[in-house]
This record gives C-alpha cells, sequence and structure tokens, in this order.
C-alpha cells in the first residue's frame, strides 16, 4: 500500500469538485494523464476504488468520500499554514499602559479583541498615570501607553490621537441637578467636589477649570471606588470621562457639561520602530476608541 501525498489528495479534491478527471486537468494545469496516475496512487494507498467512473464523468465512492472529508481539512491547514507564514501572526508578550478611565472599556476590549484572534499575544496591562507611562514608555518597560492630555513627547515616540474625551458630571440620583440633561458650568461654582487630589492641576478637574472659577473641594480620594462612593452617599459631585460612563453602575445620574474646555485628549504612543503602526492591537485600539467616541457623540446630543 502506498501513501497519500499532498498532490494526490489535492488532485482528489479537484476531481470530485469537477466531477471529471479531464476538467480538474484543465483546471490544475496538469495533463489527463497526470490526473489518472495520481488517483491510482490515492487508490492504492486508500486500498479502495475513489471514483466511479460514468460516461459523463466521476463520483466518489463511499471510500472517495471519506478520503475527500480528510483531503479538505488537510488541504486547509496547509494553507492556512502558508498564510501565517506569509503573514505571521503577532506573538510574544506586548506590555500595554494606560491611564485608569481608558482601563473602564477602551483598553479592556481592544486586548481582548486581540487575543481572542491571536492566542500566542500575552498582553500585560500596567494602569498609572500619564507622566509615569510616559516615563516607563521612553525607558522601554512598556511597549504601548495610552495617555490623557497633551503630554511633552520625546523625539523617539510616535503619539497618535484616539479620540477626544468629553468629561461629565456624576451626582446622587436625588441631587438638585439629577433630572438636567447638561449643566453650564457657572451651575458647578457651589457644588462640593469630590476630586482625586486637592491639587487642581492634578485632578480630572484640571482638564476644563479655568481661571474664571474654582471648584470648592470637598473630598479627594485617588481611588475610583472611593470618589463614586462619596457621591453615592450625596456628600458630593464627581467628573466622569465619557471612556468610564458605559462602566458606571446604573444608580448615578450622568449630566453633560455645557463648557468647550470640558473635555481631554487620549493618545496613543509607542516608541518608534519597536512596533509596526498596523500591529492587531494599535489596530484594535483605534477601532475601539472610534466605536466609543461614536457612543460619546451619541450622548452629547441627548
Amino acid at each position: 500500500m502506498g501513501e497519500f501525498t499532498v498532490t494526490g489528495l489535492r488532485v482528489v479534491r479537484e476531481a470530485a469538485r469537477a466531477g471529471s478527471f479531464t476538467r480538474a486537468a484543465e483546471r490544475l494545469g496538469y495533463t489527463q494523464s497526470a490526473v489518472s496516475r495520481q488517483i491510482t496512487l490515492m487508490e492504492q494507498a486508500a486500498g479502495a476504488v475513489l471514483f466511479e467512473r460514468r460516461a459523463r464523468g466521476v463520483q466518489p465512492t463511499d471510500a472517495g468520500r471519506i478520503v475527500l472529508r480528510h483531503a479538505e481539512t488537510v488541504l486547509d491547514a496547509l494553507a492556512t499554514a502558508g498564510d501565517e507564514l506569509r503573514n505571521p501572526l503577532p506573538s510574544g508578550r506586548l506590555r500595554v499602559g494606560a491611564f485608569s478611565s481608558a482601563t473602564a472599556a477602551l483598553v479592556p476590549t481592544a486586548i481582548a479583541a486581540v487575543t481572542t484572534r491571536n492566542p500566542a499575544v500575552r498582553v500585560h496591562l500596567r494602569e498609572g498615570t500619564t507622566p509615569a507611562l510616559l516615563s516607563a514608555l521612553t525607558k522601554n518597560r512598556i511597549d504601548v501607553a495610552v495617555l490623557s492630555g497633551d503630554p511633552d513627547r520625546p523625539g523617539d515616540t510616535t503619539f497618535e490621537p484616539l479620540l477626544d474625551d468629553s468629561l461629565f458630571l456624576a451626582v446622587h440620583p436625588a441631587h438638585r441637578l439629577a433630572t438636567r440633561a447638561s449643566v453650564p458650568v457657572d451651575e458647578l461654582r457651589a457644588e462640593p467636589w469630590i476630586t482625586g487630589s486637592n491639587d487642581i492641576g492634578t485632578t480630572l478637574l484640571g482638564a476644563w477649570s479655568g481661571p474664571s472659577w474654582q471648584p470648592r473641594i470637598a473630598h479627594a480620594a485617588r481611588d475610583w471606588i472611593a470618589k463614586l462612593g462619596l457621591v453615592s452617599a450625596g456628600l458630593g459631585v464627581t467628573i466622569v470621562p465619557g471612556l468610564a460612563v458605559s462602566a458606571l453602575p446604573a444608580r448615578f445620574s450622568i449630566i453633560r457639561i455645557d463648557d468647550p474646555q470640558a473635555h481631554r485628549p487620549t493618545h496613543l504612543a509607542y516608541r518608534s520602530g519597536t512596533i509596526p503602526p498596523d500591529h492587531p492591537l494599535l489596530e484594535a485600539l483605534r477601532d475601539t476608541a472610534a466605536t466609543l467616541a461614536a457612543d460619546i457623540r451619541a450622548r452629547l446630543r441627548t
């Protein structure tokens, strides 16, 4: 008994599809005698007749259908291997850093999309402030960073905008503003604020507050859960980036802030030459950001 060969399995598949040795030869660019010879060799390997010869063509026998089913599997797997060799899937570890609200939906969604399609990619996520992440990126401690605001840009780092993130107000459902769709900043002057720091320049408020007003800080809490807990207790209001709105519990009222400064840019950054611009994770971040930006725009219109 002989052995099955890739060429022979390909001929068997084409003969079954064409219903004719002659047409199979034409499609494969072989002579008819070459096709007949390959079929004979495959029948010897199978120890059975694979095709029933008829006046108007050929039809697989029961044995032929068994060989054909496995031929499809083998040839498809080889085609996939060829595609991967020509266009290798990314593999290995990728270190990603992101500021806190970007880890609510943007970055996890992108990571899930990439690792589902490319199981060989292992993504390690690091959460931190934009200055800390930028420092880690320049020191080669992370490969990709999702940054907030408009930080300094080292010469060997590629920056590109992901989205312009609008800021929203989160209040207790019993708050006087809870039923409002939007609020101008002038109405927020007397509100007790819950921020990440007593230093205005380091809080989310710094992204849109100006010289004409300063928030009255009632509580400072760096942790998001602590800030939301204070809001839930009715002890103040806080800012929620559009990136994090979808992750908030339904018990909070989310209000649009009518102020042109109530937004902040979100950037994608990576060291030039260390990761290709078309890496699947970068593409996934761009796609996810576009979807989230559309959701934020829709919320602003309501």
